[in-house]
């Protein structure tokens, strides 16, 4: 084990003198490179580590932080039934939107790939819509789901004879959660859609001719082993986008359900966070939300990694 360990210092110690010699030499692209860096630095990492470090503490605006240690973590995962709740309903919307958000960019992405190029410009726009739209979109779907005899659901299931009175879909929590996921589907084509999109048109079209003469029997093998991997940066930003959206779900529920909603049965991880910190003003509570949502995002995203790593294999 110590034979290990040493080995494995020496050979980080080697990386190190070598990432450093490589440096030296090019000074001037690293000379360039630093006014991207710094405000990298200060505007997204300087954040997060300073969220993480205020989530120890109890920090109110008015008075400086007060270290706390774990206990806003331990208040948040055994007093906080509102918490878990929130964390129950932002994994399930995450798991069923986010990778039938990801298919579907992805299969739309694909199929208007094979369209002539003028009805290919006006087919990605028509699906990037409802991304551009946001809130004109969300007011269509209250009407769509109004809860009168007014409301167009309500109406045809009336008429139908399905139902004999109106539905308070945004007011019964078993129809809440529902609803906005279908709204959040509807709306996942977004940045995500637009680089499968751009990596579909990137790939050399020679590939597949040589695809063909080496075995190459039918479209689905063509996109296994040629298509996919050769939009792995895409398929991989597509893939950050996504989770980040299904992750970071706010605006559907507060707009359509109200905050609070009924019983929190449309209670999301940043709905809660956004209660803590710009209503109540908890700081310091609200910055250990973040820190765990942004671990979660952490593992998702490190989970996709591995799985696309196996396209084409």
């Amino acid at each position: 084990m110590k034979e290990f360990f040493s080995k494995y210092i020496t050979l980080r110690k080697h990386n190190f003198s070598v990432a450093m010699k490589k440096m030296k030499r090019s000074k001037m692209c690293y000379l360039f490179l630093a006014p991207y860096a710094i405000i990298f630095t200060l505007f997204y990492v300087a954040p997060v580590v300073v969220s993480i470090f205020y989530g120890f503490t109890y920090y109110n605006i008015l008075e400086p932080p007060r270290f706390l240690g774990l206990d806003n973590y331990i208040s948040l995962i055994l007093e906080d039934d509102i918490f878990l709740t929130s964390i129950k309903n932002t994994l399930l919307v995450a798991v069923v939107t986010g990778p039938l958000g990801y298919i579907a960019s992805f299969l739309f992405a694909w199929l208007i790939n094979e369209l002539p190029r003028w009805i290919r410009s006006v087919a990605v726009i028509i699906f990037y819509a409802p991304s551009i739209a946001g809130a004109a979109c969300l007011s269509i779907f209250s009407v769509f789901f109004r809860g009168d005899a007014y409301g167009q659901v309500n109406a045809f299931l009336m008429n139908l004879g399905i139902i004999d009175t109106p539905i308070l879909w945004f007011i019964n929590p078993t129809y809440m959660l529902p609803i906005c996921m279908i709204v959040i589907l509807w709306m996942s084509l977004g940045s995500g859609f637009l680089s499968c999109v751009a990596g579909l048109q990137g790939v050399d079209r020679s590939l597949y001719e040589a695809g063909y003469m080496d075995g190459i029997k039918n479209r689905w093998q063509e996109l296994w082993y040629i298509t996919l991997p050769s939009m792995k940066p895409m398929l991989m930003f597509s893939a950050v986008m996504t989770i980040t959206q299904s992750f970071t779900v706010y605006d559907v529920t507060a707009t359509l359900c109200g905050n609070p909603s009924t019983d929190y049965a449309a209670r999301m991880i940043v709905t809660h966070l956004v209660d803590y910190g710009f209503t109540r003003f908890e700081m310091g509570y609200a910055c250990a939300i973040a820190t765990i949502l942004f671990l979660m995002m952490i593992l998702c995203n490190k989970a996709f990694q591995n799985l696309l790593r196996r396209v084409g294999t």
